[in-house]
């Protein structure tokens, strides 16, 4: 549970780090999320779980 609850901060932090450095940059990638199709989100939210669990899988083996 604790590996979880790092990995749910990390998310916070990092996505923190995007909207404080560059908001400007934030909206236009949620503008550009809102342009696409629903199977090309759904296709880049797979690839990112597969790469994901395939880190988790390396570091933690």
């Amino acid at each position: 549970m604790s590996d979880f609850l790092t990995a749910v901060g990390l998310v916070l932090a990092l996505e923190g780090t995007l909207y404080a450095l560059a908001p400007g940059g934030m909206k236009n990638v949620m503008r550009s999320a809102l342009q696409m199709p629903d199977q090309m989100l759904r296709m880049a939210g797979l690839a990112a779980l597969a790469v994901g669990v395939f880190l988790v899988w390396l570091i933690r083996g």
